[in-house]
C-alpha cells in the first residue's frame, strides 16, 4: 500500500507564534479521546483536540482516560552528579523519562543503572531543569542525552551525562515534540512534533550541545484521514542505511521518507508509504538486515510488516496482523527487535502486555508467539538493553519500569525482580 513521491510543506525556520499556534491534540489528550469511544470507531473519531493553552500539556493520557493510581515519591537528588558509568560489577547507565507537567509526576530526567546480569534497577537522581522530557536519545559517542520537551512550544535539550549539566535547549518549531533520534553520523537531531504534525533537523556541534534548527517541513499531504484536523508527527528516525530518514504521522496515516543532506541537513522527501484509512501509524523499527521494518499501528490496534529499498528510501507496508491484544481497547506502542534479529517485542497500552514475535524469512514475516503481563500499567515505551539480554517496560499509569529477561533460544520474557517506582514513567533507555 505504498504510493509515490508526495509533497510537504516546508516551514519557516523562524520561531514558533504564527498562525499555525491554533487548536492542537497532544499525544496525551488523543489516547484519552480514543479511550472514551473504543474500538475500531475511535479511528475515525480522532478530531481536533483544543490546544492547551498554556506552557505545559493541560491533560495527561492518565486524566483523559481516568485518573492514575497515585503516582510513587522520588527519592530522587535534585540534580544526578555523575553518569553511572559501567562498573565491574556489570551495572550499567539507565536514564527515565517522564512528564514533569502532570500530577505525579516526574522532575526531569530520571538517572538510575541496572545490573546487566540480575535486571536490578538502583535509583541516582535526577537531572532537573528539563521539562516534560517524553522521550531520551543518546549521542553515538556516549557522552550526550537529548530529551524531547513535550510542550506546546516543542523543543529539545542536550544534557552532558558526565556531570548532568544541560548544555541547552533548541525550539523545533512546532508543538509538542514527542520523539527524536541523532543520525548516526553524529551531526543531526531529528524530532518530531505531534501537535503541528511537523518534523525538524537540528546541528549538534562537538560539546553535543544542539544549534539552531537546519530544516522543518509539515506534512501537509496527504490530507489528514476524517476525523483528524491535522498531521501528527510521532516518529523521525533514520534508516540502516543511513542515507535516508524516515517520520511517522499518525494524522495523515502515512510514513514518509526523505533524504538527508549531511552537509546542510536540509531534507527532501523521496517517497511515501500509506497504511490502511484509520491505522494510526505511532512507531517504526527496523529489522537488523535493513531490508525490512515494523510499524505499529496505535488506532486499529495492529501490527505491520514493511519491506524497505535502501537504494530508494521506499517503504511498501504490508498487510495488517494482531497484537495479540486481549483487552476490548488496546493502543500498542513501540516495538523493539533483538540485536541479532530473531525476536520482536511489542508493547501492548490497554492490554498491559508484552507480546512477543519470531521474525522469520530473514526478516520478512512476524509470527505471534503469544503476549506477558507487563506488571504494570500502561506500557507506554519498552527498550532492549545493548545485548538483548534484558528488556525494559516504561509504564505510565503505574508509575513503575518492569525489566525481564530474554531467553535468547526461544525469546521468552522472565520477570527479573519486582518494578523500579519511576513516576509517570513513559520512557526508558538503557546503555
Amino acid at each position: 500500500m505504498d504510493s509515490g513521491t508526495g509533497t510537504a510543506r516546508r516551514e519557516s525556520p523562524g520561531p514558533p507564534g504564527d498562525g499555525r499556534r491554533r487548536q492542537r491534540w497532544t499525544r496525551r489528550r488523543l489516547v484519552g479521546a480514543l479511550g472514551a469511544i473504543g474500538g475500531a470507531a475511535a479511528a475515525s473519531a480522532l478530531a481536533g483536540c483544543g490546544g492547551d493553552g498554556g506552557g505545559g500539556p493541560a491533560a495527561s493520557e492518565e486524566a483523559r482516560r481516568g485518573a492514575p493510581p497515585s503516582q510513587p515519591s522520588s527519592s530522587a537528588a535534585p540534580r544526578a552528579s555523575s553518569d553511572p558509568s559501567p562498573g565491574p560489577s556489570g551495572v550499567r547507565p539507565l536514564y527515565l523519562g517522564t512528564y514533569t507537567s502532570t500530577a505525579g509526576g516526574g522532575k526531569g530526567i530520571g538517572v538510575a543503572a541496572y545490573d546487566g546480569a540480575s535486571g536490578r534497577i538502583t535509583g541516582k537522581g535526577t537531572i532537573t531543569g528539563v521539562p516534560d522530557p517524553s522521550y531520551l536519545a543518546v549521542h553515538p559517542d556516549g557522552a550526550t542525552l537529548y530529551a524531547a520537551d513535550e510542550r506546546e512550544r516543542g523543543a529539545v535539550t542536550a544534557v552532558r551525562l558526565s556531570d548532568g549539566k544541560v548544555l541547552g535547549s533548541r525550539a523545533t518549531g512546532g508543538a509538542a515534540t514527542c520523539h527524536l533520534s541523532v543520525h548516526p553520523g553524529g551531526r543531526w537531531l531529528l524530532s518530531a512534533d505531534f501537535g503541528s504534525g511537523t518534523v525538524a533537523v537540528h546541528p549538534i556541534d562537538a560539546s553535543g550541545a544542539v544549534g539552531e534548527r537546519a530544516d522543518l517541513v509539515r506534512h501537509s499531504r496527504p490530507a489528514p484521514r476524517p476525523g483528524q484536523r491535522g498531521p501528527h508527527a510521532h516518529q523521525f528516525v533514520t534508516a540502516p542505511d543511513g542515507r535516508h530518514v524516515l517520520a511517522v504521522d499518525f494524522g495523515t496515516d502515512t510514513v514518509y521518507s526523505y533524504r538527508l543532506d549531511d552537509r546542510t541537513g536540509v531534507l527532501t522527501e523521496v517517497a511515501q508509504a500509506h497504511t490502511r484509512t484509520g491505522a494510526g501509524p505511532r512507531h517504526l523499527t527496523f529489522h537488523p538486515g535493513g531490508r525490512h521494518a515494523y510499524l505499529a499501528n496505535e488506532a486499529d490496534d495492529t501490527v505491520a510488516v514493511c519491506a524497505y529499498e535502501p537504494s530508494s528510501g521506499r517503504l511498501t507496508v504490508g498487510r495488517p496482523q494482531s497484537t495479540g491484544a486481549k483487552a476490548g481497547v488496546n493502543y500498542p506502542a513501540q516495538l523493539a527487535v533483538t540485536p541479532d534479529g530473531a525476536f520482536a517485542f511489542l508493547a501492548n497500552r490497554g492490554d498491559n502486555t508484552v507480546a512477543r514475535y519470531a521474525v522469520e524469512a530473514a526478516g520478512g514475516r512476524l509470527r505471534l508467539l503469544g503476549t506477558t503481563p507487563v506488571a504494570g500499567d500502561f506500557p507506554r515505551q519498552i527498550a532492549l538493553s545493548p545485548d538483548g539480554a534484558l528488556l525494559f517496560a516504561a509504564n505510565q499509569r503505574s508509575g513503575t519500569v518492569s525489566v525481564f529477561r530474554v531467553d535468547g533460544a526461544n525469546g521468552g520474557l522472565r520477570l527479573a525482580g519486582g518494578p523500579f517506582a519511576s513516576p509517570v514513567a513513559v520512557c526508558a533507555l538503557p546503555l
